[in-house]
């Protein structure tokens, strides 16, 4: 069954940093479920519904570079810190929030590569955004989203930082312990996590699926700027990270692709961020939640 939805209308940043609520963390060092309320800044946490695991982002700043030197550098600073899902969304976890969400109801998984722990593809931008919009209702009707913050792709500059982790070089690191790309996939996604993270904790920055970022794609506006997310209106949205049937270079840490909103494919899916609102305006977008 087809169903449409509005994806995000106008949204507002708002102030300071949130009251600290609660978060626990298991005798092992991993994030334990986070239920008494919002998520402490600093700390990881857990989702208990659908199962999200979210590492917490420091702010801090690193160089954007154009990838076809188009002399754009900008240094870029993140003001305020949001967290990154540990992952790319699983068919599992896509699968949570439809049997939760009346919106997703009667929407199948629409991956291709089938596997409930494999991240989940053949989504839209649309479809993404119309799923994080979900988990912000869901989690703010519980008294867990955190004032002045919601569930959304993460913007360019939010996911290239992250990836980076700290590093400068093409690659946050050793890219065949990194990631699943065509040089060693087998031609198919893999369960997530199975190679090693970045320095930060994120696994499959570099490959298994493209990812879907918030932003239009366009120029960068080169200088120094502080949290940017993007020119206010286009035609395509971002793509970041490699997948599966990337090659080597496709995977690395600066490269960007895109396309339309409403384009899907095998070898792209998403990562949640809970981060701090943006200001977009309005679209005439609707969202196609079924593939």
């Amino acid at each position: 069954m087809v169903m449409l939805r509005a994806v995000l209308a106008v949204l507002f940043s708002l102030g300071p940093a949130f009251t600290p609520g609660v978060a626990a963390e298991a005798a092992d060092g991993q994030p334990a479920a986070s239920t008494a309320g919002p998520p402490v800044s600093g700390q990881n946490f857990t989702l208990p519904d659908p199962g999200l695991t979210m590492i917490w982002i420091p702010p801090g700043t690193f160089r954007m570079s154009g990838t076809l030197g188009a002399g754009d550098d900008t240094v870029v600073t993140l003001t305020r810190g949001y967290w990154l899902g540990r992952t790319e969304v699983t068919q599992a976890q896509w699968q949570a929030l439809i049997e939760s969400a009346a919106v997703f109801q009667y929407v199948s998984v629409p991956s291709f590569h089938k596997g409930s722990e494999r991240p989940v593809e053949r989504v839209s931008w649309e479809m993404a955004m119309a799923y994080c919009a979900d988990l912000s209702a869901q989690e703010r009707a519980a008294g867990r989203l955190p004032p002045g913050y919601e569930y959304t792709l993460p913007t360019e500059a939010q996911w290239e930082y992250a990836c980076r982790a700290g590093t400068t070089g093409k690659y946050a690191g050793e890219i065949a312990a990194l990631a699943w790309y065509e040089g060693n996939s087998g031609g198919e996604t893999h369960p997530v996590a199975q190679k090693q993270p970045n320095a930060w904790g994120l696994y499959d920055m570099h490959g298994n699926v493209q990812e879907w970022c918030a932003d239009w794609y366009g120029a960068y506006p080169g200088g120094r700027v502080d949290d940017p997310s993007g020119p206010i209106s286009g035609i395509y949205r971002v793509m970041r990270g490699g997948s599966w049937n990337s090659s080597e270079g496709g995977c690395r840490s600066a490269l960007r692709t895109y396309w339309l909103g409403s384009f899907s494919s095998i070898s792209l899916g998403f990562r949640v961020a809970l981060a701090p609102q943006t200001y977009r305006p309005p679209t005439e977008n609707r969202a196609s939640l079924a593939p």
